[in-house]
């Protein structure tokens, strides 16, 4: 088995809804995303996949979608207000935290027909959630 990782470093804010520590707030990461890929074989060029196209691709919807936006659930009482001011906003339905921020990059990737099998998503330097296959 063949495998290839990338990072994508962006930055987000976000809040947990029913949550009793500092997360509560409004507040913001400089995270990096680390996406694996895997094949059995490679390509005419010796590669699993190419790194310049997952950045094209993934990294350009990263780019677009969750860099410098607030990731917030749906029912967000701040949504509103936030639209109103015209602040960047990316819309889950599940609460944002970095276990499901990494499984929504990972299903991105999936979509972009990636052979993902895990997503990192390193939300401090110390602390990083992870979804895989």
């Amino acid at each position: 088995m063949y495998g290839v990782t990338r990072e994508i470093p962006f930055c987000y804010g976000h809040r947990l809804l029913d949550y009793s520590g500092k997360c509560k707030y409004l507040h913001g990461h400089n995270g990096t995303a680390v996406i694996s890929l895997e094949g059995e074989s490679l390509d005419q060029l010796g590669m699993v996949v190419d790194f310049s196209k997952l950045k094209q691709t993934l990294g350009k919807w990263i780019d677009d979608h969750l860099d410098h936006r607030m990731i917030l659930h749906r029912d967000d009482p701040a949504l509103e207000y936030l639209r109103a001011q015209g602040e960047p906003i990316y819309v889950m339905d599940l609460n944002p935290t970095a276990e499901n921020i990494a499984k929504l990059i990972f299903d991105q990737a999936r979509f972009f027909g990636f052979p993902v099998v895990e997503v990192k998503l390193w939300e401090t330097a110390s602390c990083y959630a992870v979804y895989k296959n």
